[in-house]
């Protein structure tokens, strides 16, 4: 059952799953899909080719599938892609994709997305990710999963931020952050191993212990290329998803450390 409010403007041409709720004066445009029990507050705007899967939540204000601000947008026929599970609360903002790149902003699934933050073209933001009030992402943006964002913070285009990585309020981050690291600051350096996060994921404290040690000795060698080689073969899941994470192609380089 569909509760689409009386002063609601949504397409014929969108698709509309069961259990859906609309409210006053929200706006669905001609290709948007949103799956089964979404529930759509009042004065959400909701357009482009934007594809919603179940049981997210859109608060008022809400402008999702709007076009990129990109000067080099040329109206080409890109997507937004969200999962399931989401809070988007006031003010939020995801923008489509670009040819710039995959032509997709994608989300995952389970996050919580705080008041006015804003998602750029060809973002992908994995899941289970808390993003506080005002955060920003510039275009290109790859944010894995279980990562925390602090108020105000501003993520600059292309970043990479780990999985599990918690960035501090009021932080300019214009490098990649590697994953369950703590950073903070303008311009944002790493200053630890996010250790709370770590014990809340059951890691022991041999494996957290481990991991901070190999942090350090990577990001405060001479050559942090030649360094990451010695632990090609370690057994740590942490050490391989640090490994993994710095053998990725970057554009910005790494957040300083700073212990």
């Amino acid at each position: 059952m569909k509760k689409i409010h009386k002063t609601a403007i949504v397409s014929e041409k969108a698709i509309i799953g069961e259990n859906v709720t609309i409210g006053p004066y929200s706006v669905i445009g001609d290709n948007v899909k949103i799956a089964n029990n979404n529930f759509i507050h009042s004065s959400v705007c909701i357009n482009g080719d934007t594809d919603i899967s179940e049981s997210n939540q859109f608060f008022p204000y809400c402008s999702i599938g709007s076009i990129p601000q990109d000067l080099k947008y040329q109206g080409e026929k890109s997507r937004l892609v969200i999962g399931k599970s989401n809070t988007f609360r006031e003010y939020c903002n995801a923008n489509l994709g670009t040819a710039g790149d995959g032509m997709e902003t994608i989300i995952g699934d389970g996050s919580l997305f705080m008041v006015g933050v804003h998602i750029a073209h060809d973002c992908v933001v994995e899941n289970n990710v808390i993003f506080a009030n005002q955060v920003t992402l510039g275009g290109h943006v790859h944010v894995e999963n279980n990562a925390v964002i602090g108020g105000l913070s501003a993520v600059h285009q292309f970043c990479k931020i780990g999985c599990l990585a918690m960035i501090g309020g009021m932080s300019a981050v214009e490098s990649d952050v590697i994953p369950y690291s703590l950073a903070i600051g303008n311009r944002a350096k790493i200053t630890g191993i996010n250790i709370v996060g770590l014990k809340r994921a059951k890691y022991s404290k041999e494996q957290i212990r481990e991991y901070s040690n190999v942090v350090e000795k990577i990001l405060t060698s001479g050559s942090i290329n030649k360094e990451k080689e010695k632990y090609y073969n370690s057994e740590s899941p942490l050490v391989k998803k640090l490994i993994s994470f710095l053998e990725k192609d970057s554009t910005r380089g790494l957040c300083n450390y700073e212990k």
